[in-house]
């Protein structure tokens, strides 16, 4: 299964944004973006002015890798969202969003979309009483996701247990903290989708 294995936080400090992609740890000290918010490399306060196809290739990579999508199949997802009815952008950021990683990662059952990808992989979660270790299946309206009973007393799920309590959980999903399931209620809409993704650069990059 390939993954992004570089540092994470390089990739918030070159988009300019702090996309959460180390859970807990974005909200502390800690953070590398909030110590230094400069583009990595050498030579990264020279200013330039960005044409507007960089502007749109930021744009995608930044919607990409906050999903920890490779090009390949965040291009597949776009070729998809095109043949569906309904704006373009919004199908893509829509099949994003109901991936099984992020559907877990939403649910407050992981700290991070990396987590949650991890997590699946390991083949923790059952979708409907399969287990399910892959973390890219898009998951319906109705579906039920759960942690496997077997896997209830590890550690990281105690602690998923605890914080699951204070997590801003998207009114699309449901959650059941005592059984460690939620279901997906909706598909979101995009108002319940990220706000800093604007998708239409997205669509005007794969249309050039």
């Amino acid at each position: 299964m390939a993954r992004y294995t570089d540092p994470v936080c390089r990739i918030c400090r070159r988009e300019g944004l702090k996309l959460f992609l180390k859970g807990s740890r974005c909200y502390t000290k800690k953070c590398a973006f909030e110590r230094r918010s400069t583009p990595p490399g050498m030579n990264t306060m020279r200013r330039r002015k960005v044409s507007e196809f960089g502007i749109q290739l930021r744009e995608k990579q930044k919607v990409r890798k906050s999903y920890s999508v490779l090009e390949k199949q965040f291009r597949n997802y776009f070729e998809k969202a095109e043949q569906r009815k309904g704006m373009t952008g919004e199908n893509l950021l829509r099949m994003l969003e109901m991936r099984l990683d992020n559907v877990v990662f939403r649910m407050g059952l992981a700290s991070s979309r990396a987590q949650a990808r991890q997590l699946v992989g390991h083949g923790h979660f059952a979708v409907n009483g399969k287990p399910t270790n892959i973390p890219s299946f898009a998951t319906k309206v109705g579906d039920r996701i759960e942690v496997r009973e077997t896997r209830r007393g590890r550690e990281i799920f105690k602690i998923v247990a605890e914080t699951i309590k204070s997590a801003q959980i998207p009114e699309w999903v449901s959650i059941d903290a005592r059984q460690l399931s939620g279901t997906v209620l909706a598909e979101p809409a995009r108002e319940q989708m990220p706000p800093e993704f604007n998708e239409q650069l997205v669509v005007e990059f794969y249309s050039r």
